[in-house]
């Protein structure tokens, strides 16, 4: 079992920026893609960004040139760089990793005010 912790959500005004992480543990051995999803109230989850194990990215067209993504695949980790965000941009954010299944965290709230 691999168990995903992220961080890094709060309270930001429209135009602001936050970063999130994500950090894998348990029973590692090869993490392959690592992304993250977003659910905003009363919508489904939507898929935002993702990043294969040798760094190729891809990104929802609502959040190209604002969101990136990385990864250190020595700490088993996912980070989101979030700036010039919108209320729009308002969900929880949920990290995701493959690895012999699909695995999820419990998500971090991130809220932005107008």
């Amino acid at each position: 079992q691999v168990q995903l912790v992220e961080s890094g959500g709060g309270l930001v005004q429209a135009g602001g920026s936050l970063r999130l992480s994500c950090a894998a543990s348990g029973s590692i051995f090869r993490l392959g893609a690592m992304g993250w999803h977003r659910q905003a109230p009363g919508k489904q989850r939507e898929w935002v960004t993702s990043i294969t194990r040798g760094g190729d990215t891809m990104y929802v067209d609502s959040v190209k040139g604002r969101f990136t993504i990385s990864r250190d695949n020595a700490k088993n980790s996912v980070y989101l760089q979030m700036n010039s965000l919108k209320p729009e941009d308002t969900a929880v954010y949920t990290c995701s990793a493959f690895q012999d299944r699909t695995y999820w965290g419990q998500g971090t709230q991130v809220t932005v005010s107008s």
